[in-house]
């Protein structure tokens, strides 16, 4: 078996460090000893664009925001089924990450950051979302482990009310917050009702072929 070579570490914002390792054409991102992401598992994310996009689907040049760049699964799906006038801009707070996927994931993500219609911003999704009003059409948020934080402590505050209220507001009306999360999670639901959001959840396997991990989506609307 081919094993596993270590690419590069990058320090995550509060401590710790993410490391991406490769092993042939497969690639991995970890926290300590969890995985994070495998180049191998793409089915929830490439769901979580799909659903979105599919809300989406009257509107001739929506802008999207998608929170957490990862290995760009979610990315590409948008870009998948966005129409060519669309504006899809990628939140990515960790800087080595965006270097990855320029870099040595560069075939994973085979050019998709060069598409005329995405533009990437190195920085806290929350501090667009905060600054925004009725501006995007969907909001999609795959960071951390969902709404039950694992990485970054600070992340938790894009899913409580106050975080729930500011992507509210964020959005046009009739527009979407499509949440991806490792697992279901009913208290995360109802603070999505309680912030005035018609929610539908969603539950998809991590390869999008029946098999894998239950991952679960939120597909609430303004």
């Amino acid at each position: 078996m081919i094993p596993w070579t270590l690419i590069d570490t990058a320090p995550l914002p509060g401590g710790g460090d993410l490391r991406l390792k490769r092993r042939g054409a497969e690639f991995s991102i970890m926290l300590g000893a969890t995985e994070l992401m495998n180049s191998r598992l793409s089915g929830s994310e490439e769901a979580l664009a799909r659903l979105a996009c599919a809300r989406l689907a009257e509107r001739p040049a929506p802008r999207l925001l998608i929170g957490g760049l990862g290995m760009g699964f979610t990315l590409r799906a948008a870009l998948a089924v966005a129409p060519p006038a669309a504006e899809i801009l990628v939140a990515e707070l960790v800087p080595a990450v965006v270097d990855w996927a320029r870099g040595p994931m560069a075939e994973v993500f085979g050019g998709c950051l060069d598409d005329p219609r995405v533009a990437v911003h190195t920085g806290d999704v929350a501090a667009l979302i905060g600054g925004a009003r009725a501006r995007f059409d969907a909001i999609l948020l795959d960071v951390d482990n969902g709404p039950d934080g694992l990485t970054v402590p600070e992340n938790d505050r894009l899913y409580d009310a106050r975080g729930l209220g500011a992507a509210r507001a964020a959005l046009t009306p009739g527009g979407v917050l499509a949440v991806w999360s490792s697992a279901p999670d009913p208290r995360f639901t109802q603070r999505l009702r309680r912030a005035g959001f018609r929610v539908e959840e969603v539950p998809v396997r991590a390869t999008g072929r029946n098999r894998g991990a239950r991952h679960m989506i939120w597909c609430a609307t303004a």
